[in-house]
């Protein structure tokens, strides 16, 4: 079940604390207080802050036996703060059954407005602005996904507010030149104080077994073919520029170490700044 899909939610996605830095993300909870879904997640994310996006190359991983209640993915997202007002913006790749009534790998757009309100996927709500002729839209499949062991299929994402618009823009870097797919209007992630972040998740039914993250194996052997990733990755400044991240500004976030794992955020030769994550389905709670 899709955040978002099946019964009314109020998401509670994000605290910001200033001592000490942690967020926590989207959980839903019916209108009698139960909590209906868990959404797992491993991610590095920066503290809270001045930041204006990110970009990366995401690892595409299929999930051809995922259940109609599960859903998994990857994303950037930014969290955006003004006063007491909360909100999400994110865009990345997931396989969500129960929202597209099949398992294919789809490139998505999430946002909610506040920790009152449920949230919306692609252009379910007025959002994400999709850009006329773009070569990829919200809600449409992406392939071929990675084949374990075999072949690594990725594509490169940037999210980042534009420094003219103040429209927080998505681009796809992988194809002949960048090409723009749309934007989240500025007034969507209001404020200054934003963590930024670059997660795998997964989410399922509560009482129920989780589905596989990433490509469905701890990433232990950092092998492209064999892990899912995030590399190449870069932050941007205020002027719209990429620039390379610094990693003591950044805080690692498992919520299940014991179900999935990511390593350690590093730089690598010809991939960049990087890191793995993933893990196996089965996991419970």
């Amino acid at each position: 079940m899709g955040r978002g899909q099946g019964h009314v939610i109020i998401p509670i996605f994000l605290f910001f604390s200033f001592a000490p830095y942690y967020i926590t993300l989207a959980e839903s909870i019916d209108l009698g207080g139960t909590l209906q879904t868990n959404e797992k997640y491993a991610m590095w994310h920066t503290e809270p802050g001045k930041f204006y996006g990110l970009r990366a190359e995401m690892s595409i991983w299929g999930s051809p036996n995922q259940e109609n209640s599960q859903e998994s993915g990857s994303a950037i997202q930014i969290y955006c703060q003004e006063g007491e007002h909360y909100s999400l913006i994110e865009a990345g790749f997931h396989v969500s059954p129960s929202l597209y009534h099949n398992r294919d790998v789809r490139f998505f757009t999430y946002t909610t407005r506040d920790t009152k309100s449920a949230g919306c996927y692609n252009l379910q709500c007025p959002g994400f602005v999709p850009a006329r002729g773009a070569a990829l839209v919200p809600g449409q499949a992406i392939s071929p996904p990675s084949i374990y062991g075999q072949a690594d299929h990725y594509a490169r994402l940037s999210l980042n507010k534009d420094p003219n618009s103040g429209d927080w823009v998505v681009y796809r870097h992988d194809l002949d030149r960048p090409s723009f797919l749309g934007h989240f209007p500025g007034q969507l992630c209001p404020g200054e104080s934003r963590i930024q972040a670059l997660t795998g998740f997964v989410n399922y039914l509560n009482n129920t077994h989780g589905p596989p993250m990433g490509s469905g194996q701890f990433p232990d052997d950092e092998d492209d073919k064999r892990s899912a990733y995030f590399k190449h990755i870069k932050i941007y400044d205020a002027n719209g520029h990429a620039r390379d991240p610094i990693t003591t500004h950044m805080i690692k976030l498992v919520d299940r170490p014991d179900c999935y794992k990511e390593t350690d955020f590093t730089v690598k030769i010809n991939r960049g700044y990087i890191f793995y994550y993933g893990g196996p389905n089965g996991c419970i709670g």
